[in-house]
């Protein structure tokens, strides 16, 4: 809506206007002209006159930590160009409910306890007190998800940032500076929608000058396609994989969503989810169906069994 607001009004600058913006949006050939903040554009409609006005990012970050501060939940913001927009975050998933590997999940927990608490050893050693996770595995293994779990149990906002609304260098800053202490940055995709010479800069320069106490999330879901040089330690701190849904992973699911911790349809699964790559989303998918175990489980194995027939041929 944003960007419809601002092409409209690209039409409406007169000489009444006295500020206006111009740049060159990559990629594009022609300028791109617009009223410029706190700019005023009178218009007309059906006989009633009223007032644009691009209000400053400043007094839109303002408003939005005051009412971050009124908040007990955490939010989401997602970016245009250079603002944020922001809902209140109220996903359920929590670390208990992520179907991960429990050492995994364990050592996680405690990565994220030991960055949270080691402000003052962050500032002897003079680093700057971020962590950055790169969260990889095919689509539908739990990443968003696990985004949300960690927003959760860190009471963190999570800013959305879509770097491909961002078109240059101090649009980008001006975010990062727009966003709170206490904080995750996530990166989605990383392999398909940011260049290496970018992102590299984003990292060691741009991130490196906002606030404390963030973090920083990739996502990918082709950690192979990645240049090496985004994978060194300092930049990507902790690699986690998501993976496709392993027994144990499973009987997590079963738990949350039906309540019971074995059955006899639970060993058939378990041989299924070795020769089968069906990921969490898929699993639970079949399990959200029903409640009653007895209905749930045999559908789930059916569609494993189908599945794997599918993957023979």
């Amino acid at each position: 809506m944003f960007d419809a607001a601002t092409a409209y009004l690209a039409a409406k600058i007169s000489r009444a206007t006295t500020r206006i913006k111009v740049n060159k949006p990559p990629k594009q050939q022609d300028l791109a002209v617009t009223v410029d903040k706190n700019q005023e554009i009178v218009d007309v409609h059906a006989g009633i006159h009223f007032k644009w006005t691009l209000q400053s990012a400043t007094a839109v970050t303002k408003t939005a930590k005051n009412e971050r501060r009124r908040r007990l939940s955490g939010s989401v913001d997602y970016n245009g160009t250079d603002y944020w927009s922001s809902v209140v975050l109220n996903h359920p998933a929590t670390s208990e409910t992520m179907a991960m590997e429990a050492e995994t999940k364990k050592e996680l927990m405690e990565d994220l306890d030991r960055f949270v608490s080691r402000k003052d050893y962050y500032r002897r050693v003079g680093k700057d007190w971020k962590r950055g996770y790169l969260l990889y595995g095919p689509p539908g293994t739990g990443k968003s998800s696990l985004i949300a779990a960690m927003a959760n149990y860190l009471k963190f906002d999570v800013y959305d940032l879509d770097l491909r609304e961002v078109q240059c260098n101090s649009d980008l800053r001006r975010l990062l500076i727009g966003s709170s202490n206490r904080s995750i940055l996530v990166i989605e995709d990383i392999d398909c929608n940011i260049t290496l010479s970018g992102l590299l800069n984003f990292i060691d320069g741009l991130w490196s000058s906002c606030r404390d106490e963030k973090s920083i999330v990739f996502t990918t879901n082709h950690r192979d396609r990645l240049d090496p040089a985004l994978l060194r330690p300092g930049r990507m701190d902790v690699h986690l994989e998501m993976s496709y849904c392993t027994f144990s992973g499973f009987k997590i699911l079963a738990s949350t969503y039906l309540r019971i911790d074995d059955h006899s349809f639970f060993p058939v699964i378990g041989e299924l989810l070795e020769e089968v790559e069906a990921t969490p989303a898929e699993v639970t998918g079949e399990l959200i169906k029903s409640e009653d175990a007895d209905i749930a489980l045999p559908a789930l194995v059916h569609f494993l069994k189908h599945k794997d027939i599918k993957r023979a041929f």
